[in-house]
């Protein structure tokens, strides 16, 4: 078994748990650049690349590692929030649903280890295993900062997948697939900004109208 899979598989297994965990933003965004990079580099590590795809892959470590990441804090500033409070579900419960989601990752990626050319199962399951992670982040949590990260590490997750599995994946797939993600970050942070700006806080469940506004306040009334 390849080593260095053993230990980024190690790695990404502790930033999965400590994203599940962890209630200060700044850290979790820090820990989605680190997944995101390692990820990028464990790419570059098992794969034969050429001129371009290996362009690909460096472009990748930087946009994963450092620009989605820069718009994520610079949103984080403008909107002066630190933490998550209080989430929808709470961090031990999160901490024990990640290990059950671990779990269930190891069962899958063994089966679909067994059906593949792979020789990284690791990969397989720890990429499932993010997967599960930024979408229980999405669902899970209130403020909307923390679900555009859920974003960012689920689809670390299938960029993980694809090492493991897609021998030979198209470069134009590749591409998209990350422009598609800088895309979606950069509109989510922009968003963020604006839910700040008009509600005073960006915590998804609670984009209503006030009960205390007058009916006629509502709809529009000047008076």
């Amino acid at each position: 078994m390849n080593p260095i899979v053993v230990a980024a598989v190690s790695l990404l297994a502790l930033i999965n748990f400590r994203l599940l965990g962890g209630s200060r933003l700044v850290p979790i965004i820090h820990g989605a650049a680190l997944q995101g990079a390692l990820l990028a580099l464990v790419g570059i590590a098992l794969r034969e690349l050429d001129t371009a795809e290996t362009a690909l892959a460096v472009g990748t470590f930087l946009v994963k590692g450092f620009v989605l990441p820069t718009l994520l804090l610079r949103a984080l500033r403008q909107v002066e929030i630190r933490r998550e409070i209080e989430p929808l579900v709470g961090y031990n419960v999160s901490l024990l649903v990640g290990a059950a989601a671990l779990a269930i990752a190891a069962m899958l990626g063994g089966r679909i280890a067994e059906i593949t050319t792979t020789h990284e199962p690791l990969m397989i399951t720890i990429s499932l295993f993010t997967m599960s992670t930024g979408l229980f982040l999405i669902v899970a949590r209130r403020k909307a900062v923390t679900q555009a990260l859920g974003y960012l590490i689920f689809e670390n997750g299938i960029y993980g997948l694809g090492i493991a599995v897609a021998s030979g994946e198209p470069l134009l797939v590749e591409a998209g697939i990350l422009l598609d993600l800088f895309v979606a970050v950069f509109v989510m942070g922009i968003i963020i900004f604006h839910i700040q700006h008009d509600f005073s806080h960006i915590d998804i469940d609670r984009l209503v109208v006030p009960d205390e506004v007058p009916e006629t306040v509502r709809e529009g009334d000047p008076s």
